[in-house]
């Protein structure tokens, strides 16, 4: 897929993969042990640019366009996925949003520091009785004066321990479902803006997931993210954006999976000869082998798709589904080929 890129962006790629493989990776296994990232990785991390990929160039961003940020992210996915979902979680559904949808003031205000790393994004969306059914909203916001108070509360939010600025979606007129939906831009420091449990995942070490609430929460009215009743719409467009840049972390996953798999393949002798001789580690290989370079086809197709403004709310689903159903068909050839070891923690 290099013919797509820019020399640029091939520059900054592998620019990147050098700094995931020299200055993250080694510290895969802490990570995973201690649950927790580092404050130095996240530093670098920062002066790498990873937290101004989606951010444009006026605001302090890298301004690479989606197809830049799929091609970064796919490096990004080469090391531990804790690590990978807290820089994911900010440059897609944490701060695109903002980029998308914010008026000027509201962008100057936000978007230089998160851009920096200063400030973390992270996106309010689910609730105990709005996940898939995404707009059966609990969380409410009346307008008050200039303020909006919110009340109710939100689960599995990605970064939200490390988050200062959250787009949060609101019932504003419950009686209209969808269409009574308004996205707000909070801050952690609002009144009434409560950090509630860290859930205890089984896997994404390093990254964390928190329940957050709202109790009287005050919101300026300025802070009201696009119009009132459009929130339904927004977390749309958001979550398509978000989906196709799943889709390449899964890609970058996929790929290092396949790797490693090869390698093994090469080097564990079985009955006097390597194990990649014989017929049925070749056939994994190849099937792990073209359903990444499938995947890696139809991300940048997507990515390709949302820089010429096109509306990809379907193929980003469709991505973010081949992406994520790819990524554990590899992992479980991975885990196969490696036998034994494939269930050591060492692998």
């Amino acid at each position: 897929m290099e013919q797509v890129l820019s020399k640029d962006i091939q520059y900054l790629k592998q620019g990147i993969r050098d700094f995931i493989e020299n200055e993250v990776e080694p510290h895969a296994m802490l990570i995973e042990e201690t649950d927790e990232i580092p404050q130095d990785i996240l530093e670098k991390s920062k002066e790498m640019g990873l937290f101004a990929l989606s951010i444009p160039e006026e605001y302090g961003g890298l301004g690479i366009g989606m197809l830049g940020k799929c091609a970064v992210l796919e490096e990004v996915g080469r090391t531990i996925n804790g690590y990978t979902t807290v820089i994911g979680g900010h440059t897609g559904i944490g701060s695109v949003g903002i980029v998308e949808l914010a008026n000027e003031e509201q962008k100057q205000k936000y978007l230089p520091k998160m851009a920096s790393g200063e400030s973390i994004g992270a996106f309010a969306l689910t609730e105990p009785s709005a996940g898939s059914h995404a707009y059966n909203f609990k969380t409410t916001a009346v307008r008050k004066g200039d303020r909006y108070i919110l009340n109710g509360s939100k689960c599995y939010i990605t970064n939200a321990g490390l988050a200062d600025v959250f787009t949060v979606m609101a019932a504003t007129d419950p009686a209209k479902g969808p269409k009574g939906i308004t996205s707000f831009i909070v801050e952690k420091d609002f009144p009434g803006f409560i950090l509630g449990n860290k859930e205890k995942k089984m896997g994404l070490h390093g990254s964390h997931t928190w329940e957050i609430f709202f109790e009287d929460c005050e919101v300026p009215v300025e802070n009201m993210l696009g119009e009132e009743g459009q929130g339904y719409v927004n977390a749309l467009k958001i979550l398509a954006n978000g989906r196709a840049a799943m889709a390449a972390r899964n890609l970058g996953s996929a790929d290092k999976l396949l790797e490693m798999s090869l390698d093994y393949a090469h080097m564990r002798i079985q009955f006097g000869k390597p194990i990649f001789e014989q017929q049925i580690i070749q056939h994994y290989l190849a099937e792990m082998a073209t359903e990444i370079e499938a995947l890696r086809a139809f991300t940048y197709h997507v990515a390709n798709l949302v820089d010429q403004g096109k509306n990809v709310i379907k193929e980003a689903a469709m991505v973010k589904l081949l992406g994520s159903e790819t990524y554990n068909r590899v992992a479980d050839k991975a885990v196969q080929i490696h036998g034994g070891m494939g269930y050591i923690s060492e692998y």
